[in-house]
């Protein structure tokens, strides 16, 4: 199949972008050419496998839903486009993909500006509507939500990740017909347990091959000399308790570092974003912040974690951090609500039935916390090696790639 996947944005670190390298990943490695359409400007940074990258060429102006800073583009809220300013971006968009026309499927992401994109191409197109953008842009403002609805009735079919997407898309475009529930993915040959010295050994690697970072300027690379601060952080004693995200407020970090700032912890906190100099001016002692790490650092920090933690305060399409701390061996603990309710449940479902409570927190966090880190570690270690059956089983990005040609074929 000639498959066209369209993404407005990058190829790595937050869900969406990781969800468009995967899937141009797995079909490209089924023997499918791929063509992905993104603003990412380093793709030879990412494994999309055999698949070709184009960056179509948008003027300057990125519509996006939580500000970030993006190479060579002027980042503006989408609610903040004028109509002409959309029209152009679409405009652009639809020219880049129409030039690799005919296809057998074109896929594209978010319902804005997926939607308007796919139906200015022209041809059967599929929506994979990811929540960020139903959330922070389209939620409560009725003309975004009049453009969903008016694109989304010419979609083939529209994917949601859980049900709970499936409620909110409901709940600000109003009724979609042809809406199909498939989870995003997890890499679980690249998250698997890992043993402490060779975690350690390989995360020290990975941090040393970081490009310099002096004063941390580029808030989208890694601390500067973070190999150092590793090695002196993990030979340290005490529980380890890990957040991966973004850093804004709806994350819900800060409510993290007051749980862990009452109990013998020690936190790491991963990524970027506008929140983190007011998180480093709160947290508790020893508390570790990195900056942004791939998916490479990652794969080898999880390990050296004893809980993963996800303390959202907003709404979450997938909880897809969670599920890549468990592929890892690490007990998730998930805020539960929104589509984190729907990862919990499934971690559930491995645990021993005297566990069950420990994948997920209401206003009980501390205390949840407390009960997980007070576990002896072997009995933390089959909890983790119980929610990575879970992914295993539900969530893998082989599983996920195939079901989604598995619903364009019928």
């Amino acid at each position: 199949m000639r498959i066209l996947l369209w993404h407005g944005y990058l190829l790595g670190g937050t869900g969406s972008n990781v969800y468009t390298r995967a899937l141009a990943r797995e079909w490209s490695r089924a023997g499918h050419d791929v063509v992905v359409f993104c603003q990412e400007p380093h793709p030879e940074a990412y494994d999309v496998g055999g698949a070709r990258v184009v960056r179509p060429y948008v003027g300057g102006l990125l519509p996006v839903f939580v500000l970030d800073r993006y190479e060579g583009l002027e980042a503006k809220l989408l609610q903040d486009f004028s109509r002409a300013e959309r029209e152009r971006y679409v405009g652009l968009n639809a020219s880049a993909v129409s030039e690799h026309l005919p296809a057998d499927l074109v896929f594209t992401n978010h319902v804005l500006l997926g939607a308007p994109v796919g139906a200015a191409v022209g041809v059967p197109f599929t929506v994979k509507a990811h929540g960020s953008e139903l959330e922070y842009s389209m939620r409560g403002n009725a003309e975004l939500s009049a453009w969903g609805r008016e694109t989304l009735a010419s979609a083939a079919a529209v994917v949601v990740g859980s049900e709970h997407i499936r409620d909110v898309l409901e709940e600000v475009v109003g009724h979609v017909d042809r809406v199909y529930e498939v989870p995003p993915g997890v890499d679980v040959e690249l998250f698997h347990p890992e043993p402490r010295d060779v975690a350690l050994e390989n995360l020290m690697r990975q941090a040393s091959e970081d490009p310099p970072n002096p004063d941390n300027a580029n808030e989208r690379l890694p601390d500067d000399r973070n190999a150092e601060r590793f090695e002196a952080f993990f030979a340290g004693d005490g529980p380890i308790v890990l957040y991966f995200g973004k850093l804004i407020r709806n994350k819900g970090v800060q409510l993290l570092l007051d749980a862990v700032r009452g109990l013998d912890a020690r936190a790491v906190i991963v990524g970027f974003g506008d929140y983190r100099e007011e998180l480093e001016r709160t947290a508790p002692p020893g508390t570790l912040f990195t900056g942004p790490l791939e998916h490479r650092h990652l794969v080898h920090l999880l390990p050296l974690a004893d809980v993963s933690v996800v303390p959202s305060i907003f709404p979450e399409a997938f909880g897809m951090v969670a599920a890549e701390a468990a592929a890892a061996g690490v007990p998730p603990l998930v805020a539960r609500h929104s589509g984190l309710a729907e990862v919990a449940a499934g971690v559930e479902a491995e645990y021993p039935s005297d566990f069950r409570d420990l994948a997920s927190f209401t206003d009980d966090l501390p205390a949840k916390l407390r009960r997980l880190l007070e576990l002896p570690a072997e009995t933390r270690r089959e909890l983790g090696l119980a929610a990575r059956r879970a992914v295993v089983k539900s969530w893998s990005w082989s599983s996920v790639a195939e079901r989604l040609l598995t619903l364009h074929l019928g």
